[in-house]
């Protein structure tokens, strides 16, 4: 009994006071870094009375800086959440959310559009023609969606419907090999630069589109925190529940299409953020109760996303790294470490 009241009182000490605490700092310590020195007073000066004592430092927080880590912020809770959803369904650690295809549907609709433009002798450019690129990574992504969830209600177990997204993926993958064997330098080079993912790229107007539907995607995950509970306790265990399975599975999906959809059709695919979050953090609460994971999860991928912005940012230089490459660099440490670790996966998903 006692040792239950510790574990609560540590899960809601992790919860809102150490998690929150440290997103603050290294919301702060992002805001702080880059190739123009700013004081740490004159941030939290501009921060909380929207003016500095120079006007050239408050045009780069708030017109650069601010909405670089605002957006890691929102991708690192909507990779995450969706990871953690779709390891949960699938009951399978390596689960992530571009399992279902929707990065690769993503990539098929930008490599088209570069294409198009090829075709039809238009200059596209991808700094002016952001929008584009946004409309038709989002048309690419929501057709791999429409075909998952056709194939959603015919199969029987999720393990089949993960199949069947990864060979969505695997289609979709072929189909944008073929186009870039088709394309010129430049081509390549444009659809190579958005599948590098970036931070910096949104503007204002962007993140104000993005913040309401990365809202809707976790308030359909936190609605679902009963029925992702018993899942973890099998899809039969959930049936003698009264769980309805295809409902449930049906949400969790247009959840996750959400979530890694628009971050993906607005920032590019950016790996390994939606696999290895909730194991990381696993580590910090020793918890499969997805009323815990789910806000403690949402908060670990903004702390990761901010941690891998902060790396990605050169020091004394104007150069940023690729955000993909640097989560992969985080990223793949920690699957080889799941790998090793099975025994203790397994306990987490009640195997």
């Amino acid at each position: 009994m006692n040792a239950l009241l510790s574990d609560k009182r540590k899960y809601t000490i992790s919860l809102w006071v150490a998690l929150p605490l440290c997103i603050f700092i290294l919301f702060t310590l992002d805001l702080f870094l880059g190739s123009v020195h700013i004081p740490v007073d004159e941030i939290l000066e501009i921060i909380f009375t929207g003016e500095g004592s120079k006007t050239s430092w408050t045009n780069i927080i708030w017109q650069f800086r601010m909405p670089r880590a605002t957006t890691a912020l929102l991708v690192g809770i909507a990779l995450s959440v969706s990871g953690l959803q779709l390891q949960t369904l699938f009951r399978n650690p390596l689960a992530g959310p571009f399992v279902l295809g929707i990065s690769t549907g993503a990539s098929l609709g930008v490599a088209l559009l570069v294409m198009a433009g090829a075709i039809l002798g238009t200059a596209f450019s991808f700094y002016m023609n952001s929008w584009l690129i946004i409309l038709a990574s989002t048309i690419g992504s929501s057709l791999v969606l429409f075909l998952v969830l056709a194939a959603s209600f015919k199969v029987r177990d999720s393990m089949t419907l993960l199949i069947i997204g990864l060979m969505f993926g695997s289609f979709t993958g072929a189909i944008v090999s073929v186009l870039q064997f088709y394309s010129n330098s430049e081509e390549i080079k444009i659809y190579l630069i958005w599948t590098m993912g970036s931070l910096g790229r949104l503007s204002w107007d962007q993140i104000m589109i993005l913040i309401p539907v990365i809202i809707a995607g976790i308030a359909l995950s936190f609605s679902m925190i009963k029925p992702l509970n018993t899942l973890l306790l099998s899809e039969n265990y959930a049936l003698s529940m009264g769980v309805n399975i295809k409902k449930v599975r049906l949400m969790i999906i247009i959840s996750t299409s959400i979530l890694a959809g628009s971050v993906t059709a607005f920032c590019g695919p950016i790996a390994f953020i939606g696999l290895a979050v909730p194991h990381l953090t696993r580590l910090l609460i020793n918890t499969s109760d997805h009323k815990y994971t789910l806000p403690a999860v949402a908060m670990g991928g903004v702390i990761t996303m901010l941690i891998c912005d902060i790396v990605s940012q050169i020091p004394n230089s104007e150069f940023i790294l690729p955000i993909n490459a640097v989560t992969s660099l985080i990223g793949a440490p920690v699957v080889v470490w799941v790998l090793i670790r099975k025994k203790n996966v397994n306990r987490a998903f009640g195997k």
